[in-house]
């Protein structure tokens, strides 16, 4: 249900410039209340707070954008700090931000312009550079429904689940084979994300309750791992617009990662005896898939075979994440000003794609979606260098 306030009285029309405004927002119908309607209020008061609070709101905000403009452009250029300006409201809105029954904070993205799925665990990853930089808790937020839904009685796989259903409802994972089948599933890619991130939030935290809380599930998804991970079969992953991929190095690269962040966690509940040992496994499973991988002078890599992708199209969370593998900014540049020239210039006036063509600079598919967040990893990176954490 939408609500609108709106009172505009035109009476004799002048020169002068008039401003008018109008407050609109969207309330629940019932089970969760919205955040924003906490300490009981009804969605009216929340609209009279709205509105007599706007002034001050609005400054908050002008001093917020000036500060975060300086962070963006001292940083890496103009060029990016226009991208990630354009990201950030974009990648917050696409969520709903509630609070359960006990006072739990939970958040919810809408994955826009493709099925509409509630929670998508890999429209989770690539957004999460923007949470884990300004607010970590609204990651957590993101997280918890998700291992709730796996450790319910509905969820009966030993993988994390892909989604909690078609938004606004959370009833049960709506993509591939929902609770059914393990056909269609992206075991062992939400496994993968759903690791590391909660590890994340524990190190933020400084504390290991959130792994605590489900400490069984997390485990079943790491022996997940280590037994389908090494070298994954045939199966979707987060690009699944590309189809089944068998041996995906994407996949087998974040299997080991997510091996290695579950060693960290252990590292902060000060049992250095499990930390060498997830160390030593995903060691151990990355010098593996280098020697299967390996066919003498040079690595095997499919060609030329049906299903063996090959396109011209661009992820733009994942140009940014790598250029910050550049050790010169001149070279992060050479990447990322490219995408903020596909922003201005292309003829696809949607809202900020993450999907497009190289070649013709039009929308490929998706607009409006959370995962624009993950064009804030360079800010990420800086922080992490200077606190400690990663």
């Amino acid at each position: 249900m939408t609500s609108t306030s709106t009172d505009m009285y035109l009476k004799k029309v002048k020169q002068e410039l008039i401003k008018l405004s109008t407050t609109i927002t969207q309330d629940d119908l019932k089970d969760i209340v919205g955040k924003i309607s906490r300490n009981e209020l009804q969605i009216e008061e929340v609209l009279i707070k709205a509105e007599v609070e706007c002034v001050l709101v609005r400054k908050k905000c002008h001093k917020f954008n000036e500060i975060l403009r300086k962070e963006l452009s001292d940083g890496d250029g103009t060029k990016y700090s226009k991208v990630a300006e354009l990201a950030f409201r974009q990648c917050l809105s696409a969520h709903s931000i509630v609070q359960d029954v006990d006072g739990t904070l939970l958040m919810f993205s809408k994955e826009n312009s493709s099925n509409c799925c509630m929670r998508t665990v890999d429209v989770i990853y690539p957004g999460a550079p923007f949470f884990l930089y300004f607010n970590p808790s609204l990651l957590k937020a993101q997280l918890v429904p998700v291992l709730n839904y796996a450790e319910s009685t509905h969820w009966k796989f030993p993988f994390a689940p892909h989604d909690l259903g078609v938004y606004p409802q959370a009833n049960g994972q709506a993509y591939g084979g929902v609770e059914h089948s393990e056909a269609y599933q992206m075991s062992v890619e939400e496994c993968g994300i759903m690791i590391p991130l909660t590890v994340a939030i524990c190190k933020i935290e400084n504390k290991t309750d959130l792994v605590d809380q489900h400490f069984t599930t997390l485990l079943n998804w790491v022996n997940y791992l280590l037994d389908f991970g090494l070298n994954p079969k045939n199966q979707l992953c987060t690009d699944d617009f590309t189809g089944h991929i068998a041996h995906n190095a994407n996949l087998s690269l974040k299997v080991f990662l997510a091996i290695a962040a579950f060693a960290q966690l252990w590292d902060l509940k000060a049992d250095k005896m499990q930390v060498k040992i997830f160390n030593k496994i995903a060691q151990t499973m990355a010098f593996e898939w280098l020697k299967l991988a390996d066919d003498g002078d040079h690595y095997r890599r499919a060609f030329d075979r049906k299903g063996n992708n090959r396109a011209h199209y661009a992820k733009a969370d994942w140009i940014v994440w790598t250029a910050c593998l550049a050790e010169k900014k001149e070279v992060f540049q050479a990447f990322v000003n490219p995408l903020y020239d596909f922003l201005n210039v292309s003829e696809s006036r949607v809202p900020f794609t993450d999907l497009y063509d190289t070649k013709t600079g039009e929308q490929v598919a998706f607009k409006a979606r959370s995962v624009v967040g993950g064009v804030y990893l360079p800010l990420l990176i800086t922080c992490s260098s200077t606190d400690g954490h990663t």
